[in-house]
């Protein structure tokens, strides 16, 4: 039965790759502590499950202190010339964008499939983590369709990658450690200290002020923490379970689903979803490194006021 395990296996090789091609890259300046960032993070994919967590804590420690110490830079990568690169483009033209949607469009497949299928009597993957398993077999089923259509080496597509893997940096695991800390919060109890804020300085008792709280601070805490997904449990724990719920009856579904889309306008106009919004300037070398967030901040705010507009209409009907 393919598990989770075996999805963060494969993540955890190709950061083990990549620490190994970076140390030998001599036109990285920092070569050695871009090499021990990727290495010790594949360490944590592979083997996460077995390393005491004493020991992973340490890790994360080093990791995290070789990121805050500027300890990544990139380096020289095998370049495919211009002319390669136009001539791919003018052959394939929009079918070069088959891959990426090929991704969403397999991990739904597998997600509703793959976990009614048996394979000699056992279930082929686990039900209790389909989507992100169909998800890492998406990107796998992806790459090798990407490989045969543009009939690139394996080895130039992963040298790619690691370039831009490498000009990421210490972003590309952002949405990890904001994850972690929004159930640190949760375990603190944050969301009830919260909750209990908010019940005094707020006429809570009426359902609009209340969905203005929650829909609000969902943008607020997610333009702090940086990602919806961090804000997500202390605000639905702090106000959209015990006060929208439990007092005013609301609809538990929609309100879930709309306060989490509600919190990604915040995302789209922080510097602190760095791998969304700084990350994507630097890859496209803008003068202004908050361009995309410029960009965004018109579909953000009038993205936020429809949904708490929605917000409030679906979970009272």
């Amino acid at each position: 039965m393919l598990t989770l395990n075996h999805i963060y296996g494969v993540a955890g090789i190709y950061l083990l790759y990549t620490a190994w091609q970076g140390w030998r890259d001599q036109g990285n300046p920092k070569r050695m502590t871009t090499a021990a960032f990727w290495g010790l993070l594949g360490i944590t994919f592979l083997f996460g499950e077995v390393i005491p967590p004493m020991y992973m804590g340490v890790l994360a420690i080093v990791i995290g202190l070789l990121a805050a110490g500027g300890g990544l830079a990139t380096g020289t990568y095998p370049a495919v010339s211009k002319q390669l690169r136009e001539e791919k483009a003018a052959l394939l033209k929009g079918r070069l964008f088959i891959p990426a949607l090929m991704i969403p469009v397999f991990t739904l497949l597998g997600t509703v499939g793959l976990k009614h299928v048996t394979l000699f009597g056992h279930a082929l993957i686990g039900s209790e983590n389909s989507t992100v398993i169909s998800l890492g077999l998406a990107c796998i089923i992806a790459f090798v369709f990407a490989l045969a259509m543009t009939r690139v080496k394996i080895t130039d597509a992963i040298q790619s990658a690691r370039s831009i893997l490498d000009a990421i940096g210490w972003a590309a695991i952002l949405p990890l450690l904001l994850a972690v800390l929004g159930g640190i919060f949760n375990k603190a109890g944050i969301g009830n200290v919260l909750a209990e804020v908010l019940t005094q300085t707020l006429p809570l008792q009426y359902p609009w002020v209340a969905v203005l709280a929650y829909g609000l601070g969902m943008v607020t805490f997610a333009m702090i923490m940086g990602n919806a997904f961090a804000a997500f449990p202390v605000l639905t724990i702090g106000i959209a379970l015990p006060v929208l719920v439990q007092q005013h009856g609301a609809d538990p579904a929609p309100l879930a689903a709309l306060g989490m889309l509600t919190g990604y306008c915040g995302t789209l106009m922080t510097p602190m979803a760095a791998n969304y919004n700084i990350v994507p300037a630097a890859l496209l070398e803008l003068s202004n490194k908050n361009a995309v967030i410029r960009a965004q901040v018109m579909t953000a705010l009038p993205l936020m006021a429809c949904n708490l507009v929605l917000m409030y209409w679906f979970i009272f009907l």
